[in-house]
């Protein structure tokens, strides 16, 4: 069950587009159809075409730069050889809340999203509106943890020090950006309290090493590339995120566990660092075809070697993570819990 507390949830927005930054531009987010960008990694080249009666399925991912698209990629031209029924492309998204969005209104088949955009529209809807009780888990993938990092110098010790700072929370509309809310919270901090920068990682990282932020909140797997970047050139460190503020984030929202950074992951960063962790999950709908369900399910089973040359957070997908999904699984999935 659900545990309560004082905190609450900005509203979870349909309207995904991109948000005034502080020097006036705004960021243009293109979202097309991608192509499989990992087969030719995995030796197993996809048809730009489906064969006569094939059924065309599509995987909402994220940006280019991240983790989710190159995964997204593999996992299609994985799909698209072992499911002769139907052909798989991999589209770039603004991420999670956006794929869940475009999962419930039928735009695409599955979609890569962190466990709190899952359980929030699952729970508490979209705009306000009913929840989202035909959303279902998939499969689960890897973890993020919540980087927190502020530039050296900057005295700031802890996200309480954030009043009055400039603080990247992600890109608008992104489960990042929902993260980096609740986590404020959790030190009785608002938007109205720091002065908010809707910034992709690797804008994030420069940021902080030009001296045009104060300090960013990301939720990725580790080690990240703009972190490493940030933390190589020097001038930005680590925040933990522990004691009376961790305390509250664990409280108040299930999909949080206790995280830490390893010592020597980053440059600089010798001794572990405390934070927070969240899995992210492939989510689609309750009525996505079982062929679909079972095709993906064996792979992410049998093929997460091949899936780890495209990138080696797939090594951290492990199929007993079905048993401690945020929102009800998928019935063709419930078969493949271990144990189950």
């Amino acid at each position: 069950m659900p545990r309560h507390s004082s905190l609450t949830f900005a509203p979870f927005r349909r309207d995904l587009a991109p948000r005034p930054r502080a020097n006036g531009r705004r960021r243009h987010r293109a979202i097309g159809a991608a192509v499989l960008a990992s087969a030719a990694v995995l030796g197993m080249g996809a048809c730009a075409g489906g064969e006569a009666g094939q059924a065309f399925h599509s995987i909402g991912t994220g940006g280019t730069g991240g983790v989710y698209y190159p995964l997204g990629g593999a996992l299609a031209a994985r799909l698209s050889a072992a499911d002769s029924a139907g052909r798989y492309t991999a589209e770039v998204t603004g991420g999670s809340v956006e794929n869940v969005n475009r999962v419930m209104a039928g735009q695409i088949d599955l979609g890569f999203a962190l466990g709190i955009s899952a359980y929030e529209a699952y729970h508490n809807g979209i705009d306000g509106g009913a929840p989202a009780s035909d959303l279902r888990v998939i499969a689960p993938l890897y973890p993020n943890v919540v980087h927190v990092l502020a530039a050296s110098g900057s005295g700031i010790g802890s996200v309480a020090d954030f009043a009055g700072r400039r603080v990247s929370v992600g890109s608008a509309g992104s489960g990042t950006e929902q993260t980096a809310q609740q986590v404020l919270a959790a030190y009785g901090l608002s938007y109205d309290d720091v002065s908010v920068q809707y910034l992709s990682f690797s804008e994030s990282a420069a940021a902080l090493r030009d001296g045009a932020l104060d300090a960013a909140i990301l939720s990725v797997g580790f080690p990240a590339a703009a972190v490493l970047e940030a933390t190589t050139a020097g001038g930005v460190e680590l925040v933990a995120i522990d004691g009376a503020g961790r305390d509250a984030l664990l409280e108040a929202h299930p999909y949080y566990d206790v995280g830490t950074i390893p010592g020597g992951a980053y440059p600089g960063a010798d001794t572990e660092v405390a934070t927070v962790s969240m899995n992210n999950w492939l989510v689609g709908r309750a009525d996505l075809d079982t062929r679909i369900v079972d095709h993906l399910l064996t792979i992410l089973r049998d093929d997460r070697e091949e899936l780890g040359r495209v990138h080696e957070m797939a090594g951290q997908i492990d199929l007993a993570g079905l048993a401690r999904a945020p929102i009800p699984l998928h019935p063709a999935a419930e078969a493949f819990v271990p144990g189950g």
